[in-house]
């Protein structure tokens, strides 16, 4: 089973938390994990609360003191940042007997769960009308890996509604479409660990024109989350020198789903359209 995260810590204890609590709580992944490496004093007064409230806030998330609470930030961000043959490395060192299809495919399921778990319903379906609403034009980015959950969305999503444009390349492709935004836009943004500079640098400018920024990234949290709208957090870690995408595959499948419903009778419109001229194309063989 993996070790549970900071922000697991935080999502649990949600319900007990006071308002002073709550507040510090959501500095805390605004800024997830740099804030809670600075002193007491400096946490407490960048989150507007009192050093008597970090505190009891550690304790909620069932830490001894201030000193335990940071020892674990800095071992999560210890394996945020570890290499692909580094991580293979542990893994191939710790992993059990059993065939890698069994254990890859359990830790997926337990990503997916962990990932389920903390996806406030609320903020989804916030999303969701979000990415349904036709006076909204939707851009999606990702990084050298999840560059392709950008392009799966865009190819499902523009069946679904107009105005949904792929940015091509993160390095070099933001600044036209950064050009192009305009205020009440949505950007979809994926960025996971060995956060990549050039999707950051859009969020933050697609935040500072207006935009609302839904960014999917892994359970450490990007960097751009300090932007983002709305963060969705998916848990990516499985026996495998590389990260898995499941997590976050299930949340844009998911999200694409909701919009679908949403929109229903107007993709279903869309979608026949389509179909017909695919059958004049010949381009795909009848169902």
């Amino acid at each position: 089973m993996q070790q549970q995260t900071m922000l697991d810590r935080l999502h649990a204890a949600a319900p007990v938390l006071t308002p002073a609590e709550r507040q510090l709580a959501a500095h805390l992944r605004r800024n997830y994990p740099v804030a809670g490496l600075a002193s007491i004093t400096r946490l407490a007064s960048a989150a507007g609360v009192s050093s008597p409230t970090v505190l009891r806030l550690v304790q909620k998330l069932s830490f001894r003191g201030y000193p335990e609470f940071q020892a674990a930030l800095r071992d999560e961000l210890e394996a945020q940042l570890v290499s692909p043959l580094a991580k293979h490395e542990r893994w191939s060192g710790s992993a059990p007997e059993e065939h890698v299809l069994n254990r890859f495919a359990a830790a997926v399921a337990e990503n997916v769960q962990a990932t389920l778990g903390q996806v406030d319903p609320a903020e989804f379906d916030a999303c969701a009308a979000l990415l349904a609403d036709p006076g909204r034009r939707v851009w999606a980015v990702g990084g050298r890996i999840t560059h392709t959950l950008a392009d799966y969305l865009c190819v499902h999503l523009s069946l679904i509604r107009p105005g949904v444009q792929l940015v091509p390349d993160a390095a070099t492709g933001w600044p036209p479409a950064i050009l192009d935004l305009t205020p009440g836009d949505v950007l979809v943004a994926f960025d996971i660990r060995r956060y990549e500079a050039a999707v950051q640098a859009m969020t933050g400018m697609a935040a500072d024109a207006g935009a609302e920024v839904i960014l999917l990234t892994d359970q450490w949290l990007s960097p751009a989350a300090s932007r983002a709208s709305h963060v969705f957090a998916a848990h990516v870690e499985v026996p495998s020198a590389w990260d898995s995408n499941m997590g976050l595959l299930l949340l844009v499948e998911t999200l694409l789903a909701a919009v679908q419903a949403l929109t229903h009778d107007e993709t279903r419109t869309r979608m026949a359209r389509l179909e017909e001229l695919y059958g004049r194309s010949r381009a795909l063989r009848p169902r």
